[in-house]
């Protein structure tokens, strides 16, 4: 394996071409939590490059930086090898720098020839908007691509491949010297995916760079030359994909061990307590069964598009047209909303706490009573103290750092809105309580805590889901982990038997037992 591994630019062997675009010592941070920290990038004209890494990576910091919507907090970036800075989408694009995203933001409304040349429109005479052109030039672009696309459809009627079309032809309108593509094929099927690989073929053969993001190794491998691997917003790793294997890609994106900092209480595992056989939704998931015991941890692993929150929510009640059977306690049950599944006692903490989790504008305390204000009473007399009581409790019980309990939640650090949303779904005395993201976006302080928290939960009894992105976390956490690929359970591991790079593997659709057997 030939990979070289830095923490400054990555030097090319003479005789190659000069980046287009290249990134030296880029940081960005949030919070006081680093997104980015020290990372460098390149890349030359005509190359394709995959940027890898797991969920939380850096990825999506390193595209919004890259295409002017954040600004770096240190480092420079260089097109051209001279020094740029990014104030706005605008310039970006206007250096030549573009994204097509996974989810296209477009509008539906206007055609296909109007979105490609939206607030740029050519004008002819006394400055009237020139439609023929637009459609003609529209045309050039569809046939330069070799893409049979009618310029005046209506974007709402294009299928998710046609809309990637519309947004290629639209750098290419603006002479985009470097185009990111942000899990392009996550949506398309074969026949499309084919397609848009000749399309990156052409690219290449053009002399345009692109940026290529995807969590399939067998699309990188494919459509890429060389890769930069992230990990923790940190630069680890850049090479030719001919010099390095697919386990050994793996092995850069994990790169970390399972440290003792995970405090996994030792709770005898007992009886199924919630079994689910043959859940299916028609878009989202398909065929997904696991059973989870009394005091255990079941870790839900997998990357973006697997379905795992979307298994979740159906689990309680918040998605309709599920088909499969549910049993608690041995007792099949049908559970049609989230009254009922908290009725059930099911409680769900979501991945966005911010706008799915609590309510900002509401103190603490009514956060946290907020699902069991039926229990508590309607009556003001004596309310105000039990509300109090019970707040006062989980807040001490999750180390809750507030002024008061009457102060406003979106005055709360990250960390301690998540404890308020944990807080508000204890209360509610749940026998199993799904953890969707619960240390997202929170600092190393809070992330301590909250992991005490949920091994704590399985030794009052409760039996835990922890669905994350952060490897770590499941491993140190989970007594068995369930890896989701593409909306299918494909694998499940005993906490011995799983290690990062099994796990991450199975996540990306490989089975590294046929590599160890080879």
């Amino acid at each position: 394996m030939s990979v070289t591994q830095l923490s400054s630019p990555p030097l090319r062997p003479a005789g190659d071409s000069a980046p287009v675009l290249q990134l030296s010592g880029i940081s960005k941070r949030f919070n006081g939590v680093h997104a980015l920290n020290n990372v460098c990038l390149s890349i030359r004209p005509g190359e394709v490059m995959a940027l890898i890494g797991e969920n939380g990576a850096g990825k999506s910091t390193m595209v919004k930086t890259l295409t002017g919507i954040y600004q770096p907090d240190a480092g420079t970036i260089e097109v051209d090898g001279q020094a740029v800075t990014f104030r706005s989408p605008q310039e970006a694009m206007a250096a030549g720098i573009t994204a097509v995203h996974q989810e296209t933001v477009m509008f539906d409304e206007l055609s296909v020839a109007e979105n490609i040349y939206v607030g740029r429109q050519p004008t002819g005479r006394f400055g009237r908007v020139d439609w023929k052109s637009i459609e003609a030039q529209a045309e050039a672009l569809f046939a330069r691509l070799e893409v049979a696309l009618p310029v005046r459809a209506r974007v709402k009627d294009l299928s998710v491949a046609q809309r990637h079309f519309v947004e290629i032809a639209r750098a290419l309108s603006q002479d985009a010297r470097v185009v990111i593509m942000d899990e392009p094929t996550a949506a398309l099927s074969q026949r499309e995916i084919r397609e848009l690989y000749r399309i990156i073929a052409q690219l290449r053969a053009a002399g345009t760079a692109v940026i290529f993001i995807s969590h399939k190794f067998d699309e990188i491998f494919e459509v890429a030359d060389r890769y930069t691997v992230l990990r923790d917003g940190q630069f680890i790793a850049e090479g030719a994909l001919a010099d390095i294997t697919e386990p050994e890609l793996v092995a850069l994106m994990v790169g970390r061990a399972v440290h003792q900092a995970y405090p996994k209480a030792e709770v005898a595992i007992g009886a199924p307590l919630l079994e689910v056989q043959g859940f299916c939704h028609p878009t989202e998931f398909k065929d997904v069964s696991f059973t989870l015991r009394r005091g255990e941890i079941l870790g839900f692993y997998g990357l973006v598009g697997a379905g795992r929150s979307e298994v979740m929510q159906a689990l309680f009640g918040l998605t309709s047209k599920v088909a499969g059977t549910v049993r608690l306690d041995g007792k099949q049950v049908a559970i049609d909303c989230p009254a009922t599944a908290i009725a059930q006692g099911l409680a769900y903490v979501p991945e966005d706490r911010q706008h799915h989790g609590a309510h900002l504008t509401l103190p603490i305390m009514h956060n946290i009573t907020l699902p069991i204000l039926s229990n508590i009473g309607f009556f003001l007399r004596g309310r105000g103290a039990k509300e109090a009581g019970i707040a006062r409790h989980f807040a001490e019980q999750l180390e809750l750092k507030a002024s008061h309990l009457t102060q406003n939640v979106d005055e709360l650090s990250g960390g301690n809105q998540q404890k308020v949303v944990l807080g508000k779904w204890l209360a509610t005395d749940p026998k199993v309580i799904i953890l969707d993201e619960p240390t997202k976006g929170i600092d190393i302080g809070s992330k301590a805590a909250v992991h005490r928290f949920i091994s704590e939960l399985v030794t009052r009894g409760l039996s835990v889901i922890l669905v994350s992105s952060e490897l770590p976390e499941v491993l140190g956490l989970a007594d068995r982990v369930v890896v989701m690929h593409h909306g299918h359970v494909v694998r499940e591991f005993a906490r011995g038997e799983a290690t990062p790079e099994t796990v991450v593997a199975a996540a990306s659709g490989l089975d590294l037992t046929q590599e160890v057997a080879a």
